[in-house]
């Protein structure tokens, strides 16, 4: 069991497993709302038994490096996830994703998260591109793909049903050498 610190604020970035069925429920009941409005999360783990699949689900992504799920925690409270939602090692690319519940929100969680993620998908990994896929309406996680540095390249028009409506998805993405060269500039390798 790993826990990273992400900051000076009690939030640290830990596995999220089976066993944390509970917890991921009560989560997304503080936030189902909120963390809806762009991903289907909340209609999957709409109760026990669905949170325990939906984990379940990732810990065999895991075990054939297929994906993986990470959990934020602030002062011991599960407040939001991150995750490889995609993982293809041999083709080096690999898509990052994200939610949080509203009393998280606003405070660099997820970018601080998926720092230390991305460094261990390029620098651990040998991971070459990792790619975002946002929901146009969701300014704050377009917001974190810029603060990570990466390109938008483009928009799948409506190809995303989400309760009943389509929506745009925009494509984001960072080069394993486009991160190198951001840290070499800033010198951001401090979490």
């Amino acid at each position: 069991m790993y826990a990273t610190s992400l900051g000076d604020d009690g939030a640290e970035l830990r596995p999220l497993e089976v066993w944390h069925a509970e917890e991921l429920l009560a989560h997304i009941d503080r936030g189902r709302e909120f963390i809806g409005r762009h991903v289907g999360l909340p209609d999957v783990v709409s109760d026990l038994d669905g949170a325990r699949a939906w984990l379940k689900a990732y810990a065999d992504k895991r075990a054939v490096d297929g994906g993986s799920l990470h959990g934020i925690w602030l002062d011991g409270t599960l407040v939001g996830g991150l995750l490889f939602r995609v993982w293809d090692t041999p083709g080096g690319v690999c898509e990052a994703g994200c939610w949080l519940e509203p009393a998280a929100a606003g405070r660099g969680l997820v970018t601080r998260g998926l720092r230390v993620l991305l460094d261990w998908a390029f620098e651990e990994r040998g991971m070459h591109r990792v790619e975002w896929h946002v929901s146009s309406a969701n300014e704050p996680s377009i917001g974190v793909a810029r603060r990570l540095g990466m390109s938008r390249e483009g928009v799948l028009r409506e190809n995303y049903p989400h309760r009943g409506v389509r929506s745009n998805t925009e494509i984001w993405s960072v080069l394993a050498p486009e991160w190198r060269a951001a840290h070499a500039r800033t010198g951001q390798n401090d979490h």
